[in-house]
C-alpha cells in the first residue's frame, strides 16, 4: 500500500464519487444554523435533514435538484454512545472534532449500490486488504417487527469478495440508526478493519473483536440505509423515499492507509503535534504522559477553533459552555503535563487554519478573530488556574474523597468546571462527590432565579390597609409627569412606607433603569416618593413617610428634572448599543445595563479589550447621531413577531409578551424593544462622553459613559485640571512634553544615586575583604553589613567576592530596611569547599534565614534568604563563626 498524504485521501474519495455523478457539497458549520435540538453538528446528515423528511426533493445547486451527493463534514460529538470527553487524548482514536466522509443518495440508489462501492473503493482503489475487512448488518429486532436485514447479507456476498464469514449480525444499538425519538431510521451496514499484526490475528479471530472498543479492530465506514420512519407512538411506517447516508471516520481512514496505530501519528495530526512540542521543548512519541496531554491539545484546538469561527465562543451555557470546557481541557493539560504557564494554544490557530485553508477556509478568513478569542479565555482562566490548583491540593490534603462544597467552591470561584476537578482528582486517587457538588448547582440556581424576582413585593400578605375598592391600575409615565390619582392601599413596614396608587406617572424599576422619584401631595400632605417597585396590584411607591388621612384626591408629580437626566442617560445606551455593533461587529449582544440620572453603565459580550481607536470612534458616531437630533418614534402594543420582522434589537434570553414596546432613532441605526423612557429627539442628550472601559465577566464588556448635565460638569472639571497641571509647570508650551522630561530627569537621578551606592557598596565589599577574619581551621570569613542594599545587590557583590577570592572562603553580606521592616542575607561559598568541607550556601543561609524570622535558598556556592526581622541582623553576625562550624563538621 503507498503512503498517502491525508490531503490525497480525501480529494480521492471525493473523485471516486464525483466519478459516480456525486455533486460535492461543502461542509455545513458545526453549529447547527436552524435546529435548536442539536448542540452541535454530529453527523454529516444534519443538513440533509429537510430532504430526510420529504420537505425538499433534493439538494439545491444553481436551481438544479441533485439525487448524490458526496461531502466532507466537520462534526463534534462530546457526548453520546461511545465519545466521552474524559476518552479523548487518553485513547487513540477518538475525537471532539472530526471529519466525516460522505456519499448520499436521496431517494435514487439504495443498498446494493452503496454495499458495491464501498468495497470498489475500499479494496480496488486503495488496496485494502480483503481479509482483514468485517461487515456488519441489522439482526433485526422482534419489538419493532423489524426482520433481520437479509437483504444487506446477500448483497454483501453477491457485490463483493468479502469472506461470507466476515458479514457479523448486531442488534439495533450497533445497526439501527435513528436520527432521535422520531422521523427517518433505518437499517445499517459498518465495515470495520482489523490492523493487527498477522501473528495476533492468527491467535484470535478478529471477529470476536468487532464492535468490542478494541484500538486494533476499528469501524471505518457506516452504511445507513434509511427506509422507515419512526412514529410518535414508536411504531415504524416505511418510507415513500430510501436514502442512503453514509459516514466514513476520516482519521482512522487516514490511520488506516498510512499504516499507522495511532490517528494521532498520522499527517493529519503532525502539523499540531509539532507545533505544541515546539511550543512545550517536548517530542511527541517519548512518553506516555506528556504524549496524552499533546494529544488533548492537539484535538481540543481543532473542536474550539472551528465552533468559535462557526459562531459558538466560549461561555457559560449551551454550546458556549462545552467550547470553553474543551479549552480548559486542554490548557489545563498543558500547564500540568508540559510546564506551559504562559498563554500558548491561541498560537496554535494559525498552523490549523494553514493546514485547513483548502478543506475548509472558514478558519483561515477568521483567523485573527479566532486568535483572539482563545488568547483572552486563556488569560482569564490561567489567572485563576494557579490559585485553583493551590486551592485543590490544599482541599485533598489527608483526603480519599473532596466535598460536593469544595467542588462546588472550585467551580463556583475558579471556574473549574466538574469534569475537570475530577480529571484531577482521578489522578490523584482521590473521589470526588458529585451529589453534593449536583445539589449545589441546584440551589444556585434556584438562588439565581429567586434574586431575579422582585424582593419587596408582599402584596399577599393581609397587612396593606385598604383604602378605596378598586382594581383599577394605571401607568401614564410615558406620557404625563403629574396626574391625579387615589391612594388604593398602604402598608407600614419596619422602616419602610408603602402606597399603591390607582394611577402613576411614576416609573418603576426595571430594565436596568432607574425608578423616577417625586411627591405625591393633596395641598396638606407632601409625600416623598423615594423608590417604585413592581408589583402584581400596582406599582409600590416608597415614600418618605405615610398620608395621616389618605383618602381624596393626591396629585403625583414626578422630579422632572431627574427624569430628564436619566432619560437622556437611557436614549444614549441606545445609540451606544448601535454604534458598539458598528465598529465592533454583529456579535455585540447586551448582556445587562443600568441608567441612571448620572450615568450609564452598559455591558455586552465581546472578546477582548476596546482599542481607544475603537472607543474613539464609537464615541465620534454617538455623538453625531446626537447632533443629528433624531427624532423618536414610539410604537406601542406591537406583536412581537411583527417586532421580530422590523429586525428590532431583542435582548438574548429575555422574556417578551405578545404585545411589546418598540423605541426607534432612525430605523437603519437603532430599533429596540424597550419599557423605558426616552428623549423626544437625540439633540436633547447633549453630548457622549466615555468614562471607562473594562471586563465585566469572560467574554463580556464593560463601557460606562455620561451624558447631559453629568458630561458638563465633567468637562468642567477635566479643563480645570488641566490648568491646574499648567499652573504647577509654569509656562509650558506643550504640556505632555515637559511632564514626560520631569519624569525621565527623575530616572536619571535616581539611576545615579544607584552608582554612587553601588560604587559605596564596591568599596565596602574592598573594605571587608581586606578585614576578612580567619576561622580556626584556615577558612577565611568575609562578613558584615551593606547599607541601602537589595537582594538584586547582595548577590550581586556575592559573585564579585567569588571572583576576587577564589579559594577557601565564606562571604555573608546582610541588609536591612527598617521601613520596610525587612532584611536580606547572602551566603557565597568557594568551589573548593563545597567540595571538600561539604557545606553548602543553600543550607547555610537557610539557618540565617530562619533566625531572621525567614527564610530563603539558592545554589552550593550562593544563596540568599530575606525575613522580617531586621534587629537580628547584628546578632547573627556575632553567631556566624560557630553557625559556621557546626556545618563544618
Amino acid at each position: 500500500m503507498s503512503h498517502k498524504s491525508s490531503a490525497e485521501i480525501r480529494q480521492e474519495f471525493f473523485d471516486f464519487f464525483k466519478k459516480k455523478e456525486h455533486l460535492h457539497v461543502p461542509s455545513a458549520p458545526v453549529v447547527p444554523q436552524n435546529d435548536p435540538t442539536l448542540l452541535f453538528t454530529n453527523a454529516g446528515m444534519n443538513q440533509f435533514k429537510p430532504i430526510f423528511m420529504g420537505e425538499q426533493a433534493g439538494y439545491k445547486e444553481d436551481g438544479e435538484i441533485w439525487q448524490r451527493a458526496v461531502d466532507t463534514q466537520r462534526c463534534i460529538r462530546v457526548s453520546g454512545k461511545h465519545n466521552d470527553l474524559e476518552e479523548v487524548g487518553h485513547d487513540t482514536y477518538h475525537h471532539t472534532l472530526f471529519e466525516m466522509l460522505g456519499n448520499w443518495s436521496f431517494g435514487d440508489y439504495f443498498k446494493r449500490e452503496a454495499i458495491r462501492w464501498a468495497w470498489e473503493l475500499l479494496v480496488d482503489e486503495w488496496g485494502l486488504e480483503p481479509d482483514r475487512l468485517y461487515a456488519t448488518v441489522f439482526e433485526g429486532d422482534e419489538n419493532d417487527g423489524t426482520p433481520v436485514d437479509q437483504e444487506s447479507i446477500d448483497l454483501w456476498r453477491e457485490e463483493t469478495s468479502i469472506n461470507p464469514e466476515h458479514i457479523l449480525k448486531f442488534d439495533k444499538t450497533d445497526n439501527f440508526w435513528e436520527m432521535g425519538n422520531t422521523g427517518p431510521c433505518g437499517p445499517c451496514s459498518e465495515v470495520h478493519v482489523d490492523i493487527r499484526p498477522d501473528e495476533d490475528r492468527k491467535e484470535k479471530d478478529g471477529a470476536e473483536l468487532v464492535n468490542m472498543d478494541d484500538p486494533r479492530v476499528i469501524e471505518i465506514w457506516n452504511l445507513v440505509f434509511i427506509q422507515f420512519n419512526r412514529q410518535a407512538d414508536g411504531s415504524l411506517e416505511k418510507l415513500p423515499a430510501q436514502h442512503v447516508d453514509t459516514g466514513m471516520g476520516f482519521e482512522r481512514i487516514c490511520a488506516v492507509l498510512q499504516d499507522k496505530k495511532s490517528n494521532y501519528d498520522t499527517d493529519l495530526f503532525e502539523p499540531l503535534l509539532s507545533k505544541i512540542g515546539e511550543l512545550a521543548g517536548v517530542r511527541y512519541g517519548q512518553d506516555e504522559e506528556t504524549d496524552i496531554a499533546m494529544r488533548v491539545i492537539a484535538d481540543h484546538i481543532r473542536a474550539v477553533s472551528f465552533s468559535i469561527a462557526d459562531g459558538a465562543s466560549p461561555g457559560n451555557d449551551g454550546r458556549g459552555y462545552v467550547v470553553r470546557r474543551i479549552l480548559r481541557r486542554a490548557i489545563r493539560y498543558g500547564w500540568d503535563k508540559l510546564d506551559l504557564k504562559a498563554p500558548f494554544f491561541h498560537k496554535l490557530v494559525p498552523t490549523l487554519a494553514k493546514q485547513f485553508q483548502n478543506v475548509f477556509p472558514v478558519l483561515v478568513q477568521q483567523e485573527d478573530y479566532v486568535e483572539n478569542v482563545v488568547r483572552s479565555e486563556e488569560k482569564s482562566f490561567l489567572n485563576t488556574l494557579g490559585q485553583g490548583i493551590e486551592l485543590f491540593n490544599e482541599m485533598i490534603e489527608g483526603k480519599d474523597e473532596i466535598s460536593g462544597e469544595d467542588a462546588f467552591k472550585l467551580h463556583d470561584t475558579y471556574g473549574f468546571p466538574i469534569d475537570l476537578t475530577q480529571l484531577m482528582a482521578r489522578e490523584r486517587g482521590v473521589g470526588v462527590d458529585e451529589e453534593g457538588f449536583n445539589k449545589r448547582m441546584k440551589e444556585q440556581k434556584e438562588r439565581a432565579r429567586a434574586a431575579g424576582k422582585f424582593d419587596i413585593d408582599q402584596s399577599g400578605n393581609a397587612d396593606w390597609i385598604t383604602v378605596t375598592e378598586s382594581n383599577e391600575f394605571e401607568f401614564v409615565g410615558y406620557d404625563l409627569i403629574s396626574t391625579k390619582s387615589s391612594i388604593k392601599a398602604l402598608r407600614k413596614e419596619e422602616d419602610k412606607n408603602a402606597i399603591i396608587l390607582d394611577k402613576t406617572p411614576f416609573y418603576a424599576e426595571s430594565g436596568g433603569q432607574v425608578s423616577d422619584t417625586g411627591i405625591i401631595s393633596n395641598g396638606n400632605e407632601h409625600l416623598r416618593v423615594l423608590d417604585v417597585q413592581k408589583s402584581t396590584d400596582g406599582y409600590i411607591h416608597f415614600v418618605d413617610q405615610l398620608p395621616e388621612d389618605p383618602s381624596g384626591e393626591w396629585e403625583a408629580t414626578v422630579d422632572v428634572e431627574r427624569r430628564k437626566e436619566i432619560r437622556k442617560h437611557h436614549s444614549a445606551t441606545h445609540l451606544v448599543h448601535a454604534a458598539l455593533k458598528e465598529v465592533l461587529g454583529d456579535h455585540v449582544q447586551q448582556k445587562g445595563s443600568l441608567v441612571d440620572e448620572n450615568h450609564l453603565r452598559f455591558d455586552f459580550s465581546h472578546f477582548e479589550q476596546i482599542t481607544s481607536k475603537e472607543l474613539h470612534r464609537i464615541e465620534e458616531i454617538v455623538n453625531d447621531r446626537i447632533q443629528q437630533n433624531i427624532r423618536k418614534q414610539e410604537d406601542r402594543n406591537v406583536p412581537i413577531d411583527e417586532a421580530k420582522e422590523r429586525g428590532a434589537t431583542m435582548l438574548f434570553g429575555e422574556k417578551y409578551g405578545d404585545k411589546v414596546r418598540v423605541i426607534t432613532f432612525d430605523s437603519d441605526y437603532s430599533m429596540e424593544l424597550c419599557g423605558g423612557t426616552h428623549v423626544d429627539a437625540t439633540g436633547e442628550i447633549g453630548y457622549f462622553r466615555f468614562l471607562g472601559e473594562s471586563s465585566a465577566a469572560a467574554g463580556i464588556r464593560r463601557i460606562e459613559g455620561i451624558v447631559g448635565k453629568s458630561v458638563d460638569k465633567y468637562l468642567r472639571s477635566e479643563q480645570e485640571l488641566v490648568q491646574n497641571i499648567r499652573a504647577e509647570l509654569g509656562q509650558s508650551q506643550d504640556l505632555v512634553r515637559d511632564i514626560h522630561q520631569l519624569v525621565e530627569e527623575r530616572k536619571e537621578l535616581e539611576k545615579e544615586v544607584e552608582r554612587l551606592q553601588h560604587q559605596q557598596s564596591a568599596s565596602k565589599l574592598q573594605e571587608l575583604l581586606s578585614n576578612a577574619t580567619e576561622l580556626d581551621n584556615g577558612i577565611k570569613l568575609v562578613a558584615g553589613t551593606v547599607s541601602n542594599a537589595d537582594m538584586d545587590l547582595l548577590k550581586q557583590l556575592g559573585y564579585e567576592s567569588l571572583e576576587k577570592s577564589k579559594k577557601e572562603t565564606i562571604t555573608v553580606l546582610g541588609a536591612k530596611d527598617m521601613d520596610e521592616g525587612k532584611v536580606y542575607v547572602m551566603a557565597a561559598i568557594t568551589d573548593d569547599l563545597i567540595q571538600k568541607k561539604d557545606i553548602q550556601a543553600g543550607a547555610l543561609v537557610g539557618d540565617l534565614g530562619q533566625m531572621l524570622g525567614g527564610g530563603g535558598g539558592g545554589q552550593p556556592n550562593l544563596a540568599t534568604a530575606g525575613g522580617r526581622r531586621p534587629e537580628k541582623l547584628n546578632e547573627v553576625f556575632d553567631q556566624l563563626p560557630s553557625i559556621i562550624n557546626k556545618h563544618l563538621e
